[in-house]
């Protein structure tokens, strides 16, 4: 009975989402079959509003260990960081193993590594629309979608079980700009070859309707631009490659130069220009420091920070700290993004800011001049309709949206029992007839990035940082006299975010006699004084009487020094 068990195991491939199943970013995703292990993307997460301090989150890579000659390689699926912002801080960890990106994604990539110096040399074989790869047992095609990014591929995965689509983020646009427009022959003939399993991004699945064409965002643009007559400061993301063209292209129509403003907004355009993603005529692109010479109905700037970040383009050019853009009244501020959940203060902080100095400002909820590069709805279930899966698994996306996502997939026709809603750790198993979650979990928790620390900064740090940031730190330094086995003169105190020593006096010296107190009661017992049992006493008696008093919980902080 066990050999048959364990042959009908080997005959199941296994999925195992360590990222982007449950949030919007962190995607890694594991093919394994027989224990060898395909890896698609590798993704970074941005920190939540209750982790102080963190600069970004990867995916926990536990599974990983000990299988380093198992892996057979990485696919990268577009040029996103929340597809490729992780590879710095796992590739040291797994080691250096082939890699495959299109020819934007693989720059994008080798670029954000110069970053990086000491970190092994990545290997990244360049594919494109139609390349074939074969790595062990698994057979890649990829294949073309768009997306708000160029060279976005999708996957055709041949494997011992069936063939598998993976959608990559896409969307469906059919007049899209510096782009070409979704082939539908193509899905469709992929969709004829017999798909046992289609994973799908639902980032849009909430949404009803179709995406807007990139055409209406480059047309509404170009309203702005016509009836203008000062300056243009449009902000949008750094790695849009298709809207900075199209702002590029606007300011080149009507005669504007153009400055760019944002390390990763210039590192990308420098990129993109190489490959000859963005065209630029020679001539357009000047220095900031040169804008004052042209006239302000001949300057266009490009920036970053439309999320309202703190040392971003645009949060000091509201500020008044940016060294050569300051604004007046006629500038236009565009904001060619929508807003990330999240930053809705900080944005509309910018948006008051450019108002009170004078600007006008536009922004997607007053006209369309933002496309999302997610499929919605309309899109959703025509991918469905044109791959015809047997089984489906949304991927990408909040939990609401996979929900979502799958009622879809049901509403399409495909049956309950063959739709999978999973969340990252949870093992896959699919074979031919089925598809199932394994009752064992892999390690899914985030793995945090603070500075050069990557996973030192767990849940105990974040409490304490928590807790720093909501009540403050009240240090207590007690100089005991080793001799006389008493207190020496009055405990210094030191209070950061908690009290205002010189308006709490009454406070601080009860403090101070309570301290004495607990410190002289266990120095005047016989024996040897266990100082760790004082200082949680001092930590606990302090922190109830510190709440009695304020109603606030500071982090008490005992030093006592022997002398």
């Amino acid at each position: 009975m066990s050999n048959v068990k364990k042959v009908t195991k080997d005959k199941n491939l296994r999925i195992v989402p360590l990222g982007g199943l449950g949030e919007v970013g962190l995607n890694m995703i594991l093919f394994e079959y027989r224990g060898k292990i395909l890896i698609v993307d590798m993704g970074l997460g941005f920190p939540e509003e209750d982790m102080p301090g963190i600069d970004c989150i990867v995916p926990n890579i536990s599974y990983l260990k000990g299988k380093k000659k198992n892996i057979l390689g990485a696919i990268f699926t577009h040029g996103h960081y929340d597809h490729i912002g992780a590879i710095p801080y796992i590739i040291p960890r797994i080691g250096p193993l082939p890699m495959y990106a299109s020819p934007l994604t693989k720059g994008i990539i080798l670029k954000r590594q110069e970053d990086f110096p000491n970190q092994p040399k990545l290997n990244i074989e360049q594919v494109q629309n139609g390349s074939k790869i074969r790595l062990g047992p698994f057979s890649i095609e990829f294949f073309k979608l768009n997306h708000n990014i160029p060279d976005n591929l999708a996957l055709f995965l041949q494997t011992p079980v069936g063939n598998i689509v993976h959608t990559s983020d896409f969307k469906f646009d059919e007049t899209p700009v510096n782009d070409s427009p979704t082939d539908f022959e193509k899905l469709k003939r992929i969709g004829q070859r017999g798909i046992l399993l289609l994973m799908s991004e639902s980032t849009g699945a909430e949404e009803e309707g179709h995406s807007l064409s990139e055409k209406t965002i480059l047309e509404n643009l170009d309203k702005i631009f016509k009836k203008t007559n000062g300056r243009i400061i449009a902000a949008t993301f750094a790695s849009l490659i298709n809207r900075i063209q199209q702002l590029i292209s606007l300011s080149e129509k009507y005669g504007r130069k153009v400055a760019i403003e944002g390390h990763s907004m210039k590192t990308n355009v420098e990129i993109a220009r190489n490959l000859k993603r963005i065209k630029i005529r020679k001539g357009t692109l000047i220095k900031t420091e040169n804008i004052t010479k042209f006239p302000d109905s001949k300057i266009t700037i490009l920036c970053t920070g439309a999320q309202g970040e703190e040392d971003a383009v645009f949060m000091r050019i509201a500020n008044r700290e940016h060294k050569f853009i300051q604004l007046k009244k006629g500038d236009t501020v565009i904001f060619s993004s929508s807003i990330v959940p999240g930053n809705e203060r900080t944005v509309q902080y910018l948006k008051d800011e450019f108002h009170r100095q004078g600007a006008k400002v536009f922004h997607y909820k007053m006209m369309d001049i933002h496309a999302s590069g997610h499929a919605k709805q309309d899109e959703l279930r025509k991918m469905i309709q044109l791959m015809k899966p047997k089984f489906f698994l949304p991927i990408h996306g909040q939990y609401s949206m996979l929900v979502r996502h799958a009622e879809l997939a049901e509403e399409m026709g495909i049956r309950k029992e063959n739709i999978l809603v999973a969340e990252n750790g949870q093992v896959i198993n699919l074979t031919a007839n089925r598809i199932f979650i394994d009752q064992k979990r892999v390690p899914s928790n985030y793995v945090m990035v603070d500075g050069l620390g990557i996973g030192d900064v767990g849940e105990v740090v974040l409490r304490d940082r928590q807790t720093l940031a909501k009540d403050g730190m009240f240090v207590i330094i007690v100089v005991v006299d080793r001799q006389a086995g008493k207190v020496r003169g009055s405990p210094d105190i030191i209070s950061r975010g908690f009290v205002y020593l010189r308006e709490s006096k009454e406070l601080l010296k009860e403090t101070r006699l309570r301290v004495i107190r607990i410190v002289n009661r266990a120095t005047g017992s016989r024996g040897a004084v266990n100082w760790s049992y004082v200082k949680d006493e001092i930590r606990n008696k302090i922190g109830e009487f510190l709440f009695s008093r304020t109603k606030r919980r500071p982090m008490v902080l005992p030093v006592i020094i022997e002398v």
